[in-house]
């Protein structure tokens, strides 16, 4: 009788652990994700979270996990402590600093394949959103840094968002004097992008 009652309580906890995930969405990023310079609901993530309630009339949450400055090295350990909302999808948007600083694209995709790994194990789904370096950085980096994205996209078959920047790098009326970082118009033009991609797995 003891063994019973066990075994129901764990497909009860099981059924709330369940529920509590399909609801999470957790945007692991940097500045670009944070909305540096843009308030925060005005930033990507928070209109995403809009989208999906209005349009898809989902009940969901969104977890901004943009740092500024944030660079692949410490990725894995904010992803530990955001795990424990438990969440059911992990939009994955790092890289970009790496590439910015210059540093080895070898252990930056090292770094990107241990949060992708914890966070599988963890059972959430990871969408990789890629980036792109300026050309001045070599012909060599920059196209080593771009199929470093695309490797880890087969290697881990997942869907991906190309260039999280589409349609809004390099343009000034999209972004803010720094020339780097979208504004409100810019970010409302990624959410957009992200949300098409997401919503096919909600």
């Amino acid at each position: 009788m003891k063994k019973i009652i066990l075994i129901l309580l764990l497909i009860t906890l099981q059924i709330v652990n369940a529920k509590t995930s399909n609801n999470t969405i957790l945007f692991l990023g940097d500045s670009l994700t944070e909305g540096l310079g843009v308030n925060k609901e005005d930033a990507f993530p928070k209109l995403v979270e809009s989208m999906i309630q209005n349009e898809l009339k989902k009940d969901i949450t969104i977890i901004n996990g943009g740092v500024s400055g944030s660079t692949t090295s410490d990725g894995l350990a904010r992803l530990r402590w955001y795990l424990k909302k438990k969440p059911y999808i992990v939009f994955l948007a790092l890289g970009a600093n790496d590439g910015l600083r210059g540093l080895n694209l070898t252990q930056s995709k090292r770094n990107l394949e241990e949060i992708i790994n914890y966070a599988q194990k963890a059972n959430a789904k990871v969408i990789l959103a890629g980036m792109l370096v300026p050309p001045n950085y070599g012909p060599d980096y920059s196209q080593r840094f771009k199929e470093m994205y695309e490797e880890l996209k087969i290697k881990y078959n997942l869907k991906t968002m190309p260039f999280l920047l589409d349609g809004v790098a390099g343009k000034k009326d999209l972004n803010q004097r720094d020339g780097i970082h979208p504004n409100e118009q810019g970010h409302k033009i990624i959410a957009k992008k992200v949300f098409m991609l997401l919503k096919e797995e909600l």
